[in-house]
């Protein structure tokens, strides 16, 4: 009999990190961290931050090394598995296709001539990345339109990703294939490792999470997500008729509050009942629910 495996994929921010507003569990990380070092569990961190900034993470905040990273909104994965960052080509090839034959200066030169767009830094661009900022008076969705008509007019099959950096009240704007997302990323990757979909969780929190949660990926909603959020993972998983493949954290798990990595842990024991007795016997029968 083979032995159950999980691949534990979780967004970062306001996720796995303990960086909203909302407060954290004691002791959730270092729960978290014994059920990744399990060798039937292979963690990956899935987001938009890029190489630097996830080492970062890791460091700042004690996470656990990973085995594989999504990272830089879905355009890059890398192998952690031997210990070294490695790039993962298939996932390039897999994507490469959408940017017909541009590259990213290519990109840069298409749009060189849009003010209101001002590159990002070297380390936030790759190849299959083009990033700006823009100023919030901006007409963002004027700008998009016409860098979409540009897009359409090379044949480039692009998405335009808009989101804010609050803490310093900017615009940021994403170049990127149209298949480089992160539902096609975890897709990816669970077939090319040969997980079934039963053996998958992926917890996230934002709205950008939203195309996983509402998938046919097992999900779970951390407690600490923005009630907007929460009615948008509901609504969307209704119409997509995958409204059994999304849990809502509630906390009690443990003793904890279902925030953060408290509410993956309480995900991934209502998904995978048999690793439930060992979570709570690792965190303390004393506080089950």
């Amino acid at each position: 009999m083979n032995q159950p495996k999980l691949l534990l994929c979780t967004d970062l921010d306001r996720t796995l990190l303990p960086n909203g507003t909302q407060s954290e569990s004691p002791q959730a990380r270092q729960y978290f961290t014994r059920l990744t070092e399990r060798p039937d569990v292979t963690l990956v961190y899935v987001t938009g931050r890029h190489k630097l900034l996830v080492q970062q993470a890791i460091k700042c905040y004690c996470l656990p090394q990973p085995d594989m990273v999504i990272s830089d909104v879905g355009t890059k994965i890398y192998d952690l598995r031997t210990g070294d960052w490695t790039t993962w080509r298939d996932w390039e090839k897999e994507i490469t296709p959408d940017w017909a034959g541009q590259t990213h200066a290519d990109l840069c030169e298409l749009f060189h001539d849009l003010t209101p767009l001002n590159l990002q830094e070297r380390e936030k661009q790759n190849t299959h990345k083009v990033s700006y900022y823009v100023s919030l008076y901006e007409d963002k969705d004027k700008l998009i339109q016409k860098m979409d008509e540009r897009l359409t007019q090379r044949g480039i099959n692009a998405s335009l990703i808009w989101s804010i950096d609050e803490p310093t009240a900017v615009g940021l704007l994403d170049v990127l294939p149209r298949g480089a997302t992160k539902l096609h990323a975890i897709e990816f990757l669970r077939e090319r490792l040969d997980y079934a979909l039963t053996e998958t969780v992926f917890a996230g929190d934002s709205g950008n999470d939203l195309p996983v949660l509402t998938s046919r990926l097992p999900a779970v909603l951390v407690l600490n997500a923005a009630e907007t959020v929460r009615e948008a993972a509901r609504a969307g998983a209704e119409r997509s008729a995958n409204l059994d493949a999304i849990y809502f954290a509630k906390g009690g798990f443990l003793g904890m509050n279902g925030n953060y990595s408290a509410g993956i842990l309480e995900g991934v024991a209502h998904y995978r009942p048999e690793l439930r007795s060992w979570l709570q016997e690792s965190g303390g029968a004393e506080y089950a629910d």
